[in-house]
C-alpha cells in the first residue's frame, strides 16, 4: 500500500501543496452528522436557518418585495406571476370557490380556539409568500390545527363551503407549491410536531407531520439512528412537507427515496375523512398501497397528518473526500467505479462545475479552496459511511489509489478533522447561497440520465453566450442536475432563451422536469414534458375522486386546463 501511494504521488502529484500525504488525511468520524451549517444562523420567522443545497431559507431581512401581482377583474381574481424560473402566466381564480366571511372565521375559532386562527397581517404576509419572493398569495386567514381531528373538522367545513385551502409546512419549496395563488385558506401544520412512537429494535419512527426534519435528526441521533433523508433546509422544513413533495436530498444514493422509506401515513381527505394508513410493517401486500398516492402529491389529494418511516442505524465510520476531475466523462467513470468498489459504504456522490466553485469562493465568507494549486473543470464530493473503521479505510484507500493511477482524479484531499469535513460540505451546500448573492438566478431541478446530464449545461451556455452565467451542480449519484442561470438582473429576454428550451431538451433526452422539488404552480402546465396525456388524465381522475370540489391546493401539480374542471 505504501508503494502504491508513493508511485501514484510521484506520477500524479495528487496532493501537491498539502502538508500530509493522501492516505494520512483520512478521517474516520464517530458521528454520522458531520455536515456543517457554517455560514448560517438559527431562525424563527423571517430569518436565516439554512442556506444549503437546493432549498435555502431567506436571509434575516423581512420579505417585503414581491413579484406576484393579484388583480380583480370582471370575472374574478387573476394572478400574474413573474416566475423568474418559469414563463410568466396568467391564472384565473376558479369561480366555484367562495370567499371568506366573518361567519367562517367564527366557525374556525370554535374548532381551533381564537389564538390558532391567525388574522395578523405580518404573519399572513410571511405565510403568503415563498422564500424566493417569486410567488405571493392574498390569503386573509392562517389556521394552526393541533390534532388530526381539528384538521378533519376544518376540511369538512371548507369542503362544504367550497373554501379552497393550501396545506403548508416549513414553506421552503422552490416551485410555489406551499403558498396561496389567490385567497386560499392556509393550513399550517407546524403545531402538530410530536413524536408519537419510536421502536429501537426495528428503527421505525412514527411522528406528526409538523415535526421539523432537524429535530427528528437530533432525536434519532440520541437513539443511535439516522433519518434516511437529509436536506439543506432541514432546520425549517417539516416531515409532512418532505413526504408531500417526495423530497430527495443528500442520502438518496444510499437509502433511496421516501417511497422506499415511508411505511405508512395518516391522511385527511378533502371531505374531512381520516384515512388511516399508518402501518409500521415492512411487508403488507393487501390490496393497493394507497400511501404512495400521497407521497409527492403536494397536498393536492389530502393533508398528511402523521408519518411512519423506517430509519437506519447510525454508523460510526464516516469519510469525506473532495476531488477534482478534468472533464465530465471522468466524473461519470468515477461514479461507476465508486459504485463498484465502494459498494455498500458509498453514501453521497455530489458534483459541482468550475463556475459553481468560483461562485462559492467569490461570494461566500470564510471558505477556502482545498485544492488551491490550480483550477479544475469539475469537483466531486464523496462520502462513505460504514461500521468498520479499518475495513472502510482500506476500501476507500484502494479506490482512491486506483482512481489516481487510472487518471480519473486530477487532484484531491481527504478530510483530516471534523472542521475540514464540514468545510468540504459547505463548498457543495453553499452554492445556492452564492448564487443568491451574485444577483438574479433562474433555477431548474431536473432528472436526466447521467451520461447526458451535463450536455444540457453545455448547450445552455451556447444559447446564452455572454448574457448570463450557467452553473451546474447536484446529486450525480442519482442523476439529479441543479441547473442555475445567474445574471445581474432578471430579464425577460434571458427567460425566453431558457424556456421552453430547458424543458424540451429534458423531454427529448427522456428526463424529468422535476427531480425532487415538485411541480407546484411553477411547473403545473409543464407536466406534459415528462408525462403522457393519458397518464395526466388518470391523475386528474384520481384528483376528482378524492377531492371532487377541488379545494386542496388548487392550481398546483396538474395543468390548469384540467384542475379548473375539477
Amino acid at each position: 500500500m505504501m508503494a502504491l501511494r508513493s508511485n501514484s504521488r510521484a506520477s500524479h502529484g495528487f496532493l501537491r501543496q498539502y502538508s500530509k500525504p493522501l492516505l494520512d488525511r483520512l478521517l474516520v468520524f464517530n458521528d454520522q452528522t458531520i455536515r456543517s451549517t457554517s455560514g448560517s444562523c438559527d431562525c424563527v420567522y423571517g430569518s436565516l436557518k439554512q442556506l444549503l443545497v437546493e432549498e435555502p431559507k431567506l436571509g434575516s431581512q423581512k420579505r417585503k418585495f414581491f413579484s406576484g401581482i393579484c388583480s380583480f377583474g370582471e370575472i374574478g381574481f387573476r394572478f400574474r406571476s413573474r416566475n423568474f424560473g418559469s414563463s410568466a402566466s396568467e391564472i384565473q381564480r376558479i369561480p366555484s370557490f367562495v370567499t371568506l366571511n366573518s361567519d367562517d372565521i367564527s366557525h374556525f375559532k370554535g374548532i381551533l380556539g381564537e389564538k390558532n386562527v391567525v388574522l395578523d397581517e405580518d404573519k399572513l404576509d410571511f405565510a403568503n409568500t415563498d422564500w424566493m419572493r417569486k410567488y405571493r398569495g392574498s390569503s386573509r386567514l392562517l389556521l394552526l390545527p393541533r390534532s388530526t381531528q381539528e384538521v378533519s373538522e376544518v376540511l369538512k367545513y371548507c369542503n362544504s363551503r367550497r373554501l379552497a385551502v393550501v396545506p403548508q409546512g416549513g414553506n421552503t419549496g422552490l416551485v410555489g407549491g406551499s403558498v396561496p395563488v389567490f385567497d386560499e385558506v392556509i393550513i399550517n401544520m407546524g403545531s402538530m410536531n410530536s413524536i408519537v412512537a419510536f421502536d429501537k429494535v426495528s428503527g421505525i419512527l412514527v411522528c406528526e407531520a409538523g415535526c421539523i426534519l432537524e429535530n427528528l435528526i437530533s432525536f434519532l441521533d440520541n437513539q443511535g439512528f439516522i433519518m434516511p433523508l437529509d436536506l439543506g433546509a432541514k432546520g425549517s422544513c417539516q416531515i409532512g412537507g418532505n413526504v408531500s413533495t417526495n423530497a430527495g436530498g443528500l442520502r438518496l444514493v444510499r437509502y433511496g427515496s421516501l417511497h422506499a422509506n415511508v411505511l405508512g401515513l395518516e391522511v385527511v381527505l378533502a371531505n374531512g375523512d381520516v384515512l388511516d394508513l399508518l402501518g409500521t410493517l415492512r411487508k403488507d401486500n393487501t390490496g393497493y398501497d394507497l400511501k404512495h398516492l400521497f407521497i409527492g402529491s403536494e397536498g393536492s389529494l389530502g393533508i398528511v397528518t402523521k408519518v411512519s418511516i423506517l430509519t437506519p442505524p447510525k454508523l460510526s465510520s464516516v469519510n469525506i473526500a473532495f476531488l477534482a476531475c478534468k472533464d465530465y466523462l471522468n466524473c461519470q467513470k468515477l461514479l461507476s467505479e465508486a459504485k463498484r468498489k465502494l459498494g455498500e459504504i458509498l453514501s453521497a456522490f455530489e458534483f459541482l462545475d468550475r463556475e459553481a466553485m468560483d461562485l462559492v469562493l467569490s461570494q461566500l465568507d470564510n471558505v477556502r479552496n482545498p485544492l488551491p494549486s490550480s483550477k479544475h473543470n469539475f469537483y466531486v464530493l464523496i462520502e462513505t459511511t460504514g461500521s468498520d473503521e479499518s475495513y472502510d479505510k482500506e476500501k476507500l484507500e484502494a479506490f482512491l489509489l486506483s482512481s489516481m493511477e487510472s487518471g480519473l482524479i486530477s487532484d484531491g484531499v481527504l478530510a483530516q478533522d471534523i472542521n475540514q469535513a464540514s468545510s468540504f460540505w459547505h463548498l457543495r451546500e453553499g452554492v445556492p447561497e452564492a448564487l443568491m448573492r451574485a444577483g438574479a438566478v433562474y433555477k431548474y431541478d431536473l432528472s436526466i440520465p447521467v451520461e447526458k446530464m451535463y450536455g444540457l449545461v453545455d448547450d445552455m451556455r451556447v444559447r446564452l453566450g455572454q448574457s448570463a452565467k450557467v452553473v451546474g451542480y447536484g446529486h450525480l449519484g442519482d442523476g439529479n442536475l441543479h441547473l442555475n442561470i445567474s445574471a445581474p438582473k432578471y430579464d425577460d429576454k434571458i427567460l425566453e432563451i431558457i424556456e421552453p428550451f430547458v424543458y424540451e431538451w429534458t423531454s427529448r433526452h427522456r428526463g424529468s422536469i422535476s427531480a425532487e422539488h415538485g411541480l407546484g404552480l411553477m411547473k403545473a402546465n409543464k407536466i406534459f414534458y415528462s408525462k403522457p396525456h393519458k397518464a395526466v388524465e388518470t391523475m386528474a381522475s384520481i384528483k376528482k375522486l378524492l377531492d371532487p370540489n377541488g379545494i386542496l391546493n388548487p392550481y398546483k401539480v396538474l395543468p390548469h386546463s384540467l384542475s379548473s374542471c375539477t
